[in-house]
């Protein structure tokens, strides 16, 4: 049997968040908020993973979460202690303990849960809550203890109509309890006042029947924030982008101005790189190392390699090597691929094409469906005409290839190696290597062949 086993309780109805999306789908920093604690246990090393929930929202969590963990549904919305105990069947006899937390907690932190598990062994607790002293709009439980300071109940916000006026010691939604204690009394939990069974209620339990049941106080209360409607969703965004940041300067990334600077929970940055004021990093985006990043540039799910520069531009589901330069105010769209030392200038925009290494383009023009040769260079104004109403075709340019300036390449088409055209040709045949095309539509004309 397995020391530990998790549940991620997921099948709150949200109601608070006026969303016709599930809460636990929800995102900070461009992560859902399912996806938090289920990363967490699995970064403690917890294989055993039961994720409860709503018929409503089951398809979309398993969408999110994959067939990594087990799922549960709830069918009906009994609190959470019912919602635990849908997990029975999965876990009765699989773990020694078992590790419980809600899927709006985002903010909770590896370390601090590491320690609660360490505590609640130590002292062979039947039951042991994450609890923090907090000044807030009372959404949070409280923590009573006995005369002799251990924990006597937790009493539910909705159960009192108190606020937060001073600092008071509050439950924050994650708990370790000894599996087999927890399945016996499970059963004994009575509906509340407002009709649903809450998990806290196994701390009255435990305490009135002289168990050790106990509450672990957070180093940090930002760790116990909750998310139950559209502030506090910004609230938790703001908390957590701020300590990815940290995170990242600690690592030795420049950030020159946080407040400005928005980057998602699985982007990673590579060392001595620097991104400056109001520039974002979304998704899954992976930075190299010896960059420069912005300011005023969007980079979302794409791939940057060592040494690049990005300026005010945008860069979507992308890819680029090292040493490239881009901007101001170009755009890579989805599929494009700039290989080493690539050059991009001034409001140029790419869209599934390949960029050979060392290839130039420093002004003006739009590259759709193409691969761009070695070292070609691209004029002012060149156009790919992809789309003819019906398909889109492909332009092919050779290495070290000559495009002039307000080209037009009538695809599909090809412009061979160290080829040329001249200033506002029309190219609608392919141009051989090595060869001139000019005019309207353009015409193959004789030249002697130089390198770009």
């Amino acid at each position: 049997m397995d020391q530990w086993a998790g549940v991620v309780l997921a099948a709150g109805q949200g109601e608070r968040m006026k969303s016709r999306i599930s809460k636990p789908l929800h995102l900070v920093c461009g992560k859902e908020l399912v996806r938090y604690p289920v990363d967490l246990l699995t970064g403690l090393g917890i294989q055993q993973i039961v994720v409860v929930v709503s018929p409503a929202n089951q398809n979309m969590v398993r969408g999110v979460l994959g067939d990594g963990v087990q799922y549960e549904v709830q069918g009906e919305p009994l609190g959470t202690g019912d919602a635990l105990e849908m997990a029975y069947t999965a876990l009765k006899g699989q773990a020694q303990n078992v590790l419980v937390q809600f899927a709006d907690a985002p903010l909770v932190r590896l370390e601090t849960v590491k320690r609660q598990m360490e505590i609640h062994l130590a002292e062979s607790n039947r039951m042991t809550a994450l609890s923090a002293k907090y000044t807030g709009d009372g959404d949070l439980g409280r923590v009573k203890r006995d005369a002799d300071g251990r924990m006597a109940a937790i009493v539910e916000s909705v159960e009192t109509q108190e606020g937060i006026d001073e600092p008071t010691e509050v439950n924050g939604g994650v708990y370790c309890f000894d599996g087999e204690w927890l399945w016996e009394n499970l059963g004994f939990i009575k509906p509340s006042p407002s009709g649903e069974m809450y998990l806290t209620a196994l701390a009255e339990i435990g305490a009135k029947s002289g168990v050790a049941v106990d509450a672990v106080l957070a180093d940090d209360s930002e760790d116990l924030m909750g998310v139950n409607d559209r502030r506090q969703l910004a609230r938790a965004e703001a908390v957590q982008r701020q300590r990815i940041c940290e995170g990242l300067m600690l690592a030795g990334v420049t950030i020159t101005d946080p407040a400005s600077v928005y980057i998602d929970a699985d982007v990673s940055i590579g060392q001595d790189t620097s991104i400056l004021p109001n520039t974002m990093i979304l998704g899954s985006s992976r930075i190299g190392e010896d960059c420069e990043i912005g300011p005023n540039t969007t980079i979302r799910n794409s791939s940057v390699g060592d040494r690049c520069r990005i300026t005010a531009s945008v860069v979507e589901e992308a890819n680029m090597e090292n040493g490239v330069a881009m901007g101001p105010f170009s755009h890579l769209r989805p599929g494009a691929y700039l290989e080493n030392n690539v050059y991009l200038g001034n409001y140029v925009e790419v869209k599934e094409s390949r960029f050979a290494q060392g290839a130039v383009m420093g002004h003006f023009g739009y590259i759709g469906d193409a691969y761009i040769g070695a070292r070609a260079n691209l004029g002012a104004g060149l156009v790919t005409c992809n789309y003819d109403g019906k398909d889109k075709h492909r332009t092919s340019i050779g290495d070290e290839a000559f495009i002039g300036c307000d080209t037009m390449l009538v695809a599909p088409v090809s412009v061979g190696d160290k080829a040329a055209t001249g200033a506002g040709a029309v190219i609608t045949k392919d141009v051989p290597e090595g060869r001139l095309a000019v005019g309207i539509p353009a015409k193959i004309v004789d030249r002697k062949t130089k390198s770009a």
